[in-house]
């Protein structure tokens, strides 16, 4: 773990710290920017390491704020390790915690190796469940502290293991919420549609195969997720359009849905 080397004006210690995974594109990085904006030194966790520090210098310089770099794969048990023992660290206690790591595998299941699988469902759900436990014990401690956990629309939908993976994510979140909510811990789930990100472009989705208007803008997503955050939601998610897929989605048979292929992943 390495900081950024630009001094901040303010004093750290008066700063609250964010942990970001996934921070170099897309959501994940929305989150970061606009929490350096709002004054929150932040750790950013991934696994490309020239990534990371050039955002960590980028949010030094742009924001006078204290940017770390944690190198972790979170496919990996020892590499996540790395990360709940810095989230457990009660003398650098971490104020807010994005879980945003994850990879979508576009073929169909049974054309995915169970290895692939596997690695899929440790950044989606085992990763989240560890490091939410892992965040919550100070945070419940001291009666303070957030956690936003990054689902998707899909969860609502019967549309194979990605679907399943943030399904859990977002039953987890709900129960978190009620559960820690209580004991000053603020956990909420974000449940974006499909948004012009790396995400897409790393599975080979075209933008043309799904209809124009499902698309969402990755800084409008996030700054409504914040707006959700601010106002004490346990849930946001982005659009009209999307919401009433969501409510819908709790009426509708499920070959309905699953004749909806485009509606599969975020």
């Amino acid at each position: 773990m390495s900081p950024a080397s630009s001094p901040s004006p303010r004093e750290p210690a008066t700063r609250p710290l964010a942990v970001v995974t996934g921070p170099t594109a897309g959501i994940g990085r929305a989150f970061t920017l606009r929490l350096a904006d709002r004054g929150y030194d932040v750790l950013l966790v991934a696994r490309d390491e020239e990534r990371l520090h050039a955002l960590a210098d980028e949010l030094a310089a742009t924001y006078s704020v204290t940017a770390e770099v944690l190198v972790a794969d979170l496919s990996d048990r020892a590499g996540m390790a790395l990360v709940e023992a810095r989230l457990a660290d009660e003398s650098r206690p971490v104020d807010l915690l994005v879980n945003n790591a994850g990879f979508g595998l576009k073929r169909r299941f049974l054309d995915n190796s169970v290895e692939q699988e596997q690695a899929a469902l440790d950044v989606l759900v085992t990763a989240v469940m560890r490091l939410t436990h892992a965040a919550l014990g100070p945070m419940v401690k001291r009666g303070s502290g957030g956690i936003i956990n990054v689902a998707s629309v899909a969860a609502f939908l019967p549309r194979g293991s990605y679907s399943a993976a943030k399904a859990w994510v977002t039953t987890f979140g709900a129960w978190a919420s009620r559960e820690y909510g209580r004991q000053g811990v603020h956990i909420m789930t974000l449940c974006p549609g499909f948004t012009r990100t790396e995400f897409h472009e790393r599975m080979d989705v075209k933008r043309e195969a799904v209809p124009r208007l499902l698309w969402l803008d990755v800084d409008r997503v996030v700054d409504g997720a914040l707006a959700d955050w601010d106002a004490g939601r346990a849930r946001s998610i982005p659009g009209k359009r999307y919401k009433v897929i969501a409510a819908v989605s709790r009426h509708a048979s499920l070959p309905a849905f699953q004749r909806l292929q485009f509606l599969g992943r975020r």
